[in-house]
């Protein structure tokens, strides 16, 4: 970008020696907030706009010269018009940051859980593929399958719906990555037990809580490196995949390989859930008591 595309709008511009410069900050400003794309057509185009500002500005006479930083790029070209993944600010109940791979770069992928009352429905929202929206209904079917595990009585389930949201709404989402995500986001809500926000994890779930493996992991770390996530959880299986990690990447991140999900649980919630006793015949024998206890006297005809 310094050393083409600057020159080239000067040039286009008719800007003189001197009367035009952009930081290194003001050009990551540029990359990270108004331009998102596999190569620098839409990066040209809006330092050529930074340009035609500066030109319009000398011209007026407001100034002589223009030295563009983060603070000018805002001046110039508005408002931003892409989020910069970043990590959570705080520990959350239900939101968990998983990593996702996309067409230009790896990016954060905020997962969202709610409970509220219902009939023990699962509701996802968020634009999601096939693909992921099975995969969300495998993380559901694996954790109430280890409810009495996390302390959620089984029957609890049939007088709660559990919503789960993906932002972005309008960007589309697919792929089965983000399955130890989804489970972790179950949990938690079910719990009521934060994640820590400085945690991002990526890999497949099984019905019976393996972590599988995922493809595009440089790009995904790189994510969450930038993103300020300090640990990353991946599958086992994608530990060979480590070599080809830059050496900055894997000394910024504590990179944890799991094979099961329940050693993301132990570590990604800021405390464990107390485990309850459960025995399914000796709870419908007291249920049907219950019933039978609430049943109205039956009336004897004379």
């Amino acid at each position: 970008a310094k050393q083409h595309l600057l020159q080239k709008q000067i040039a286009a511009n008719g800007l003189k020696k001197g009367e035009f410069s952009v930081s290194d900050d003001a050009l990551n400003h540029i990359i990270r907030y108004y331009t998102r794309e596999a190569g620098v057509r839409n990066l040209e185009r809006e330092i050529a706009k930074l340009a035609r500002k500066a030109v319009t500005d000398i011209l007026k006479g407001k100034t002589k010269r223009v030295d563009v930083d983060p603070a000018k790029v805002e001046e110039y070209l508005g408002v931003q018009k892409h989020r910069y993944g970043l990590a959570e600010k705080e520990d959350q109940v239900g939101v968990v940051t998983g990593l996702a791979w996309t067409s230009v770069g790896g990016d954060l992928l905020h997962i969202e859980a709610l409970k509220l009352p219902g009939k023990g429905r699962m509701k996802t929202t968020g634009k999601l593929g096939d693909v992921m929206k099975e995969s969300i209904d495998a993380a559901a079917s694996y954790v109430r399958s280890i409810s009495p595990q996390i302390g959620v009585k089984p029957p609890k389930f049939e007088n709660m719906d559990i919503h789960v949201h993906v932002p972005d709404g309008a960007t589309p989402k697919d792929g089965p990555s983000a399955g130890l995500a989804m489970v972790t986001s179950i949990v938690s809500v079910l719990t009521g037990i934060p994640v820590r926000k400085d945690i991002a994890m990526t890999g497949e779930v099984s019905l019976r809580g393996n972590a599988m493996p995922i493809g595009g992991l440089k790009e995904k770390l790189l994510a969450a490196l930038r993103g300020g996530i300090k640990t990353v959880f991946i599958p086992e299986e994608n530990a060979k995949d480590l070599a080809e990690i830059p050496e900055n990447v894997k000394t910024g991140l504590k990179i944890i390989p799991v094979t099961h999900v329940r050693e993301v649980l132990a570590q990604a919630l800021v405390r464990q859930p107390e485990p309850v006793e459960w025995d399914e015949a000796a709870e419908e024998a007291a249920a049907a008591a219950r019933a039978a206890q609430n049943q109205p006297p039956s009336q004897t005809a004379h």
